[in-house]
């Protein structure tokens, strides 16, 4: 009789240290994941009881502030320019949490931040109400007007980077939206508006900048480029196959050019001219002699197959693996699937005009406490040399004709030498290719780095596609060059 009594005796004691390990484990280890949850609404009950810090743009724009309410809650979230600049500031919704910097940055923003513990010991002696910190930001408020007004609503992105910091310095998507509707106290209405938002099939709150990713196509030769150059084989002269049929291995498909075209009367070009005209065989034979481990290794140097924290996360942008060779001639093309986001692809072109030299991208410049003093500044810092100094001015001279000369005319601009790449990505069947382009600016000494893309707006080349995306980095690359003369 007692030997079952002790079982059961043992049994709720075992479950009583689990239950107080339990206890322990959220009261103290999960506690600040918890709090910080985008769902806890309780600790956004809490949160609307105090003024929350403002996000503020590079040249002292408010884009996202508090603001006194006329309801049970003291203040409500509002957004100067919602759309323009969602993608970056995203929400803060009492129903459904919080996105983008109003997440990222919650604890500087809500003044609960451990950095700020001084500040909130004073408050509690000085019986002061406490209130939030400031987030500012690298956005250039021209540069982001002027990239959403070139994408004129059609589906895509823009992303701007300065080369030699990594500073994000635009960052837009279209379709957006206005986080001012979510931001309401109404929850009829802020549940209304999350529907209509996440119903729709244009999906205005998927920030395609840094969330999406695509098949790079031609601009993705800039990286095979850069790894037939890295290998000392290769020069911008150097003859090169450009057959006008590249058959498959082991298939009886074939890869070709625009239209059947030939890219060149004898089967042979130079590295360069094969850029410029941004010819498919030729950098399928290059990628197949070069070889999927040199491809990849390359394409990781850029930055691929690595997520980054800006501090928005982003997705991963991909090189495949385990090629076969037919695989591997598509990959040296931007198709299969290799995926990129267009923060992946300025990336790359900023590493080119940053001597070879990749930076870590970032989006805040500085937390700022809410007596104005500066709590931290971003400092730039370098991520690896993704090619040689020597390759990025060969891979720059390449850019420079593809402009003046090739498939990129549509980006020239009178007195300024820039480099960039066109991309016509092929992505679902029937349906047409996204358009890219990717360039910097002045080719001799960059200020900004730019990738666009749009989706199912390339045409059937290199050429149509320039026409599409090429514009949209045209202004981009304009209003910047203009700021800094």
């Amino acid at each position: 009789m007692n030997r079952p009594i002790r079982r059961v005796a043992l049994a709720c004691l075992v479950l009583f240290a689990l239950l107080l390990a339990n206890d322990n484990v959220i009261q103290f280890a999960r506690a600040k994941s918890l709090r910080d949850h985008p769902g806890n609404t309780r600790t956004l009950f809490a949160q609307y009881d105090r003024k929350r810090g403002d996000i503020v743009a590079a040249d002292g724009t408010i884009l996202a502030s508090s603001k006194p309410s006329n309801d049970s809650l003291k203040y409500v979230r509002t957004y100067t320019n919602g759309p323009l600049y969602a993608p970056i500031t995203g929400f803060y919704s009492i129903i459904y949490g919080a996105s983008g910097i109003e997440a990222a940055e919650n604890s500087i923003l809500a003044g609960t931040d451990d950095r700020l513990f001084i500040r909130q010991l004073s408050n509690l002696i000085t019986g002061r109400t406490p209130q939030g910190g400031s987030v500012v930001l690298t956005i250039d408020p021209t540069l982001q007007q002027v990239a959403y007004a070139a994408l004129k609503g059609r589906r895509g992105a823009v992303v701007a980077v300065q080369p030699s910091t990594g500073a994000i310095l635009a960052m837009v998507t279209s379709p957006s939206y206005d986080p001012n509707l979510l931001a309401s106290h109404d929850s009829a209405q802020v549940r209304a508006a999350w529907k209509s938002l996440t119903g729709d099939p244009a999906q205005p709150m998927l920030d395609r900048a840094l969330e999406q990713t695509y098949p790079p196509g031609s601009t993705f030769k800039l990286v095979t480029a850069a790894a037939a150059l890295s290998t000392g084989r290769y020069t911008p002269q150097t003859q090169i196959p450009a057959p006008n049929v590249l058959p498959y291995p082991n298939s009886t498909k074939s890869l070709t050019n625009f239209a059947g075209e030939s890219c060149s009367s004898t089967g042979q070009t130079t590295l360069i001219q094969a850029l410029t005209i941004s010819c498919n065989t030729a950098f399928g034979e290059l990628g197949q002699t070069l070889g999927a481990d040199t491809l990849r290794k390359q394409a990781e140097a850029f930055g691929f197959d690595a997520a980054f924290s800006i501090p928005m996360k982003s997705a991963t942008s991909v090189f495949p693996a385990q090629l076969d060779a037919a695989q591997t001639i598509q990959s040296a093309i931007g198709q299969y699937d290799v995926r990129a986001t267009p923060l992946q692809m300025a990336m790359v072109a900023a590493a080119i005009a940053n001597h070879g030299l990749l930076m870590r991208p970032y989006l805040v410049q500085q937390l700022v406490n809410p007596n104005l003093t500066i709590l931290e500044t971003t400092k730039p810092q370098s991520i690896r040399q993704a090619v040689s100094p020597q390759v990025a001015a060969e891979l720059t001279q390449m850019m420079e004709s593809v402009v003046t000369s090739g498939t990129g005319k549509t980006v020239q601009i009178p007195g300024v030498p820039i480099a960039g790449k066109t991309g016509t990505a092929e992505n679902a069947p029937g349906q047409p290719p996204h358009a890219w382009f990717v360039a910097f600016a002045p080719a001799t000494q960059p200020k900004i780095a730019v990738a666009v893309v749009i989706e199912n707006g390339g045409g059937i080349n290199d050429a149509t596609g320039a026409t599409v995306a090429g514009p949209v980095a045209k202004a981009v690359l304009q209003a910047a060059l203009k700021e800094s003369s």
